[in-house]
């Protein structure tokens, strides 16, 4: 997520749009037209996940802090919790226009049920963006000589089978240094791969550093085309980065500034 989201404490609560807004120091206040799904969260009323999601919508725009691939990682978090991506299209196509539905359509797009983790989509958008073919995710490795024989989980899985019969098989790790940086989960981690590579799957680790900057995100995508097998031409590395701002934004700020340039 933006660092702006990270760094709101800020509870954000909603009323009726008949209600005086709340306006309270450490509060967010909202008015609403549209019922929303409540839930119960430790014993709190709460929106549930869907209609959260589709309220993000609000929080779009020049000088906000939710962009594109914001509503993509907090999608798939629900998705991958619902089961499902319908319960979202369900929630917005409810709405009657929205704040932010073109970007919340562009963002369904994009929304997978699997990911574990905010930094699995971002990885998995960059290697589809670049020109991969998209992985499956968090997929259950089961032994090839004993297919009731669970290996483990890989967070980024690939399967392809090739014209002369092969099968490419890779992994791709994601380590959050907050859970993988231990000796001991370390150790774990090693004994998994080798049990991984053992049965003919190349596994290949994803640290913060190798998607934190436009070199590192190619460097990444090339050295997961090679073990793919993929010819670098056939990349869009350009396309490798992250995204804030939906196509409808840009297209919009284009349209600006070919107006701007015709007045001079």
């Amino acid at each position: 997520m933006s660092y702006a989201m990270e760094e709101d404490i800020r509870l954000h609560v909603i009323g009726p749009i008949d209600q005086p807004q709340v306006r309270r120091h450490g509060l967010v206040g909202h008015r609403i037209l549209h019922q929303r799904a409540v839930t119960d969260v430790s014993g709190l009323r709460a929106v549930d996940l869907a209609d959260t999601w589709v309220d993000l919508g609000e929080l779009v725009g020049p000088g906000k802090p939710v962009g594109l691939d914001d509503l993509i990682v907090i999608g798939d978090a629900c998705a991958t919790r619902l089961k499902s991506v319908r319960p979202l299209r369900r929630a917005l196509a409810k709405r009657v226009r929205p704040r932010g539905k073109r970007t919340l359509l562009e963002a369904l797009e994009s929304i997978r049920v699997g990911s574990w983790s905010p930094r699995e989509t971002v990885c998995r958008l960059m290697f589809v963006r670049a020109g991969l073919v998209e992985p499956l995710l968090n997929e259950p490795i089961y032994a090839s000589w004993n297919p009731t024989l669970l290996l483990g989980y890989g967070d980024l899985v690939w399967r392809i089978g090739t014209p002369d019969g092969r099968v490419i098989k890779v992994i791709g790790e994601y380590q959050g240094a907050e859970f993988h940086s231990s000796e001991a989960q370390r150790g774990r981690d090693e004994a998994r791969s080798v049990l991984f590579e053992q049965d003919g799957w190349v596994v290949l680790e994803i640290w913060n550093a190798d998607v934190c900057t436009t070199e590192a995100r190619q460097s990444t995508v090339r050295r997961f085309a090679r073990e793919l097998e993929v010819d670098e031409d056939a990349l869009t590395l350009g396309l490798a980065e992250p995204r804030f701002f939906s196509r409808h934004a840009i297209e919009l700020a284009l349209e600006r500034n070919v107006r701007r340039a015709a007045r001079l």
